[in-house]
């Protein structure tokens, strides 16, 4: 009998170069994710593996053909995995990035000091939810805190209702500059990793973005601040005296979007922070008391 499997160096040499030709950005990485994700493996493991069966194979050249079409990477494989958790992603929904997770890690470090310092759950509030990806964080690494998340995108919000189900996250949605009215003045910690992307940037976002993510989670005036001139106000209103919140912005903003919150007028020990690249990534600031 003829062996038609296909040598599994072969295949990966073949979909890397295609993923390089087509412009992806980490050819060799998603070359194999794809082919472990067909293989129902893991990356680590696929040099356990000597030849692909043909059927298999043709499937994964099919995915491959998408994802050299610049279709995400986490919408061909079903998952997106932040900090310590896994989550559900697909179409209609922004897939978490990497550099969120300092975020949140800012966050869970804000909350572990006020249930250490005054003995109580601290309250955190999400807004801009998106998949979820913050708030499954929070009440993974702190199950003792009260969590609130809202989600104003419809499709967006029903991916949030799959990775937060059973975790007792106050998962709701709408606006978040409506949000939570009966919280006012009580938030310990609030994240957002809000749309800051300014409209006249669209030829400049990726692919993978543009053409794949909501444009809701995308885009946010002419300067891509809008959203977080509505954060810097609401924010203000929901969290108690000497609170703190968190905020998302593009790289470019390091200077702008702490600018917008000094604008205000409600905040202290306003701060930017820059991700592991060096690059402005997320401020913080603190409600005066």
């Amino acid at each position: 009998m003829v062996d038609t499997s296909v040598p599994r160096r072969e295949l990966l040499a073949r979909a890397t170069t295609r993923l390089a030709q087509a412009g992806v950005a980490s050819p060799d990485h998603d070359a194999a994710e794809l082919l472990a994700h067909v293989l129902d493996t893991t990356r680590g493991r696929l040099v356990l593996v000597d030849r692909v069966d043909p059927a298999l194979a043709s499937v994964y050249d099919d995915l491959v053909a998408r994802r050299a079409d610049r279709v995400p990477l986490q919408h061909l494989t079903g998952v997106a995995f932040f900090r310590h958790v896994e989550l559900q992603v697909g179409p209609g929904v922004f897939v978490p990035r990497p550099e969120t997770e300092l975020l949140a890690g800012w966050a869970i470090e804000q909350a572990e000091r006020v249930a250490r310092d005054e003995g109580r759950a601290p309250v955190l509030v999400d807004l801009c939810t998106g998949s979820g990806a913050i708030a499954r964080a929070l009440v993974d690494e702190l199950p003792a805190a009260r969590v609130h998340a809202v989600e104003l995108d419809e499709a967006a919000h029903a991916w949030a209702v799959r990775n937060l189900a059973g975790t007792g996250v106050d998962l709701r949605q709408g606006d978040m500059a409506t949000a939570f009215s009966e919280l006012a003045g009580t938030v310990d910690v609030i994240t957002c990793n809000p749309p800051y992307i300014p409209l006249e940037a669209w030829e400049s976002v990726a692919p993978e973005a543009r053409d794949h993510d909501p444009h809701l989670a995308l885009f946010s005036g002419a300067d891509g601040l809008d959203a977080l001139r509505v954060l810097a106000e609401r924010a203000a209103l929901l969290l108690r005296p000497g609170g703190v919140v968190g905020a998302e912005h593009a790289d470019e903003q390091g200077s702008a979007a702490p600018e917008v919150f000094v604008a205000s007028g409600y905040w202290t020990e306003l701060r930017d922070h820059p991700d592991l690249a060096g690059r402005a990534r997320f401020l913080t600031a603190r409600l005066a008391r």
